[in-house]
């Protein structure tokens, strides 16, 4: 009775389950295999019981008719009819062959039908035991189905290890460019031009104070600043002085000519 249903359990524990095959539905069909076996038991069991009540009834029957031809015997014999009482016994000696053979019958018949009152509720306990069991299977089923469509969700998802890489070399690429850009940078204030196109503005820059100077004096603004030169310490610093009086003279006759 329950091969198709230990053949499920087996299959769901077991080294699984064919693709085609759905746990639900051999569940679902074992249960009902399960019913229709438990109701054809129930019937064979009615008829059992039934039988057993039948033998019951002839036994009673057998009994009466026995205990009634005992009663007419002794009638008879009262009377001083002594062959009908005979008769009347040898009429009873065949009822009470067939009552006891009816009474071994019954006994057998009474033990059979207590047997199968006992299997009937036993299996009524395991078709219960057996469904909650199913139920249980089907929840673990559906369980498992979600938990694999959510694992299914998860793969198809994007990755943030790629999406941070991917800012990580974006970041890289731009400090590259900035640090590129400063490098340019320096580079250009250590360029010959560029210190060259300095010098020239510091040099505008010493005439147009120099004239600026001149101007206040002649309106009498500001008396004109007169700068000292340090006595050189040493030959560089003493050349250097030279070339700031030589600029410093250039700057005033540029001034004057002004």
């Amino acid at each position: 009775m329950w091969k198709r249903f230990l053949a499920v359990i087996r299959s769901w524990f077991g080294a699984g389950l064919e693709k085609l095959e759905d746990p639900g539905i051999l569940l679902d069909d074992a249960k009902r295999q399960m019913q229709e076996m438990h109701a054809r038991n129930r019937e064979r069991a009615v008829m059992a019981i039934t039988a057993k009540n039948n033998l019951q009834n002839q036994v009673d029957d057998l009994q009466k008719t026995v205990d009634n031809l005992q009663a007419k015997a002794e009638f008879a014999l009262k009377r001083g009819d002594r062959e009908l009482a005979l008769q009347l016994l040898k009429e009873k000696q065949g009822y009470e062959q067939s009552l006891v053979s009816a009474k071994e019958t019954l006994v057998q018949a009474i033990e059979t039908s207590e047997q199968v009152k006992i299997a009937i509720k036993r299996e009524e306990e395991q078709i219960r035991q057996k469904t909650a069991e199913a139920l249980a299977l089907k929840a673990k089923w559906k369980q498992a189905q979600i938990q694999s469509e959510m694992e299914k969700q998860l793969q198809g998802m994007g990755s943030w290890e790629d999406s941070n890489n991917a800012f990580a070399n974006a970041k890289t690429k731009i400090n590259t460019k900035l640090n590129e850009a400063k490098a340019m940078n320096e580079l250009g204030q250590t360029n010959v031009e560029s210190r060259l196109r300095q010098l020239e503005v510091s040099e505008a820059d010493v005439v147009a104070q120099s004239e600026l100077e001149a101007l206040e004096a002649r309106l009498g603004l500001a008396a004109p600043i007169t700068q000292s030169i340090a006595a050189p310490t040493n030959e560089i610093e003493a050349e250097l002085a030279r070339l700031e009086q030589k600029v410093g003279g250039s700057g005033g006759s540029a001034s004057t000519g002004s």
